[in-house]
């Protein structure tokens, strides 16, 4: 009797490969590559492994599958023109689907992506760069609302009190001392008039 095949499948074995593959760089274990990083005059060194870069980034991928034999295996690949800062990063990304960065600093680690052909660093920057852009045009939004109903409120009560002003001024001398005439005044004229 033949039985029916079963999935079996890990939802965290991603997860723990990853913590896993982080924890061996940071501890340079079984490490295989440095890659060299200078700006500026500014210049680090960053253990890692090829087939986590080779993975994650087609820039990477290329450089490793298109060494030759004969030079014998790359455990160097320079970056130049990469901030320090930017390729750690990266490399923080690579190893754990996430990192944290200043806002100001989201537009280049879109660039670093695109330079070294990370299509998932590239979507989640492109995304977080559309979110912070429609929360901006939200604020825009509502200030401006804000805005208009302030002018609005403070135009509406002028408006009111001059109709209300109209509509008591022919039968009432009380109302026309915003004028600048007294009440008296009128009457004082009329008498010597006479």
């Amino acid at each position: 009797m033949e039985s029916n095949p079963v999935l079996l499948e890990s939802k965290s074995s991603p997860i723990n490969l990853l913590n896993e593959m982080q924890q061996l760089r940071l501890l340079g274990h079984l490490c295989d590559v440095t890659v060299s990083v200078e700006y500026q005059g500014v210049r680090a060194e960053f253990p890692a492994h090829k087939a986590v870069l080779a993975a994650t980034s087609k820039f990477f991928k290329e450089v490793f599958l298109n060494e030759k034999s004969v030079d014998g295996p790359r455990s160097n690949v320079f970056l130049n023109e990469v901030q320090v800062a930017d390729f750690a990063s990266f490399l923080e990304f690579v190893y754990t689907a996430r990192v944290e960065v200043e806002e100001d600093r989201v537009q280049r680690m879109l660039e670093i992506a695109e330079k070294l052909k990370c299509l998932d660093l590239s979507e989640t920057c492109f995304q977080l760069k559309k979110q912070m852009l429609e929360s901006v045009l939200l604020e825009l939004q509502n200030f401006s609302e804000s805005q208009n109903s302030e002018e609005g409120s403070t135009a509406h009560p002028s408006v009111a009190t001059a109709a209300e002003a109209e509509r008591d001024a022919p039968d009432s001398p009380v109302a026309r001392p915003s004028c600048g005439v007294s009440p008296e005044a009128p009457a004082a004229k009329s008498k010597e008039k006479t």
